[in-house]
């Protein structure tokens, strides 16, 4: 009798071994899913950016409706938000404050722009120009 209460004891728990290929076969399976989920996220990034330098070129397009020109690069994109001087100013223009590009860094602005009327973009992940991937450049020209 005394025999089948320790048998019975032994059986509840599980073993290190299986523990040990539970934990194995865990990693293994992260290690696949997760070079294919993380190139997701980088794109789900850029994509909002693209998003949110729109948004903001529509609100640059509507100041200068009313003002009769871009702000400057020295009024950069805080003139949406407040008055910089001028008469005819109707804003703001936009509803929230400005925002942070995905990566938590202000977007950049220079008006006369290189590549049109005005340029808005960001570096991207790494805060530097050029890169590829989630470290490129997102710019309202493209």
């Amino acid at each position: 009798m005394k025999m089948d209460i320790c048998s019975e004891k032994k059986r509840r728990g599980f073993t290190l071994v299986e523990l040990l290929v539970v934990m194995v076969i865990i990693g293994l399976l992260a290690a696949l899913v997760a070079p294919r989920l993380f190139p997701k996220l980088g794109k789900g990034k850029q994509a909002a950016a693209k998003a949110q330098i729109e948004l903001l070129g529509q609100a640059l397009d509507q100041y200068r409706l009313d003002v009769g020109a871009y702000p400057n690069t020295q009024e950069g994109l805080k003139a949406l938000m407040t008055n910089p001087g001028v008469e005819k100013w109707e804003g703001p223009y936009l509803k929230k404050n400005l925002p942070l590009d995905p990566w938590g860094k202000e977007y950049l602005y220079q008006s006369p722009g290189t590549h049109g009327e005005f340029d808005l973009y960001s570096y991207g992940r790494d805060g530097k120009p050029g890169g590829e991937g989630e470290d490129g450049d997102i710019g309202n020209w493209e």
